[in-house]
């Protein structure tokens, strides 16, 4: 279903594009309704729904036929988040989320992998970490700039769904404390602008703790060789993932906000250590 619901979504993204008339600094869609074509169950559907309506940096939603699949486009503005965001100095990436129901597959896909709990690095308006709570994981979200982890308490409220919105510098965190058994930590970030700092901090923490045992990793990647300079395979990771010895289980592409006008998707590399 997973690797259904993956081609699905990036075909009708790549329709989306072509015939998009709007002038919104960001746009996304979501299907209406449950299909063959994204067959997600109702519960999760609305939840992922009301995530976009309550969350505030979406200003216009309407509904749109695309590839005879009924879509609500959601339209929206980061503008203020993307400069708060860059303020950091361990900040390692502005502010670009995926789109809502990407963040559902990906989370959905590291489920399948066993994970009950799901650690969102660099967490941004908390996407991530709402769709592990709505599928059942324990969910923390870490952010280090003070203004998403406000809007992140915002959406966690009008939604009624908590997913541990924790403003707190990433590489200063203490995991441990966090009592993690099956963990998958989402990295934030982008190799080649800084992630792979972050990413390299993150893993040492874990690697030194009993959580290193049946963690998983997940990166976001890019297929751009514009961005990749010399690291070119598993989305730029391929350098980080064999000097930490980690293996890679699964990889899919998926629509981000920052791929909207790319025809090639964003990468996930899900990784487990050796």
């Amino acid at each position: 279903m997973l690797e259904k619901l993956s081609k699905n979504l990036v075909l009708l993204k790549q329709e989306f594009t072509q015939i998009y008339d709007g002038h919104s600094h960001i746009q996304e869609i979501l299907p209406i309704s449950s299909s063959d074509s994204f067959p997600i169950i109702d519960k999760h559907l609305e939840l992922l729904h009301d995530f976009a309506k309550k969350n505030p940096i979406y200003h216009n939603f309407y509904e749109q036929k695309i590839q005879d699949i009924l879509c609500r486009v959601c339209e929206g503005d980061i503008n203020e988040h993307w400069l708060n965001s860059i303020k950091h100095g361990s900040s390692c990436q502005p502010f670009y989320p995926t789109w809502i129901l990407s963040a559902y597959i990906a989370v959905f896909i590291a489920k399948n992998f066993g994970c009950k709990e799901l650690v969102d690095i660099g967490s941004g308006d908390g996407r991530i970490a709402y769709c592990a709570k709505i599928l059942d994981l324990k969910a923390t979200s870490i952010e280090i700039d003070a203004g998403l982890v406000e809007l992140q308490n915002v959406i966690s409220h009008a939604t009624n769904v908590d997913f541990n919105p924790t403003c707190v510098d990433a590489i200063e965190f203490d995991y441990n404390s966090l009592k993690l058994k099956s963990p998958v930590f989402f990295i934030g970030g982008l190799p080649q602008m800084g992630g792979d700092i972050l990413a390299t901090n993150v893993i040492e923490k874990i690697s030194t703790s009993n959580i290193k045992k049946n963690a998983c990793i997940v990166f976001a990647g890019t297929h751009s060789k514009r961005q990749l300079s010399g690291d070119q395979s598993d989305g730029g990771w391929s350098t980080l993932i064999e000097k930490h010895g980690l293996k890679v289980i699964e990889s899919v592409s998926l629509p981000t906000i920052w791929t909207f006008d790319q025809p090639i998707d964003t990468p996930y590399i899900f990784t487990n250590f050796a």
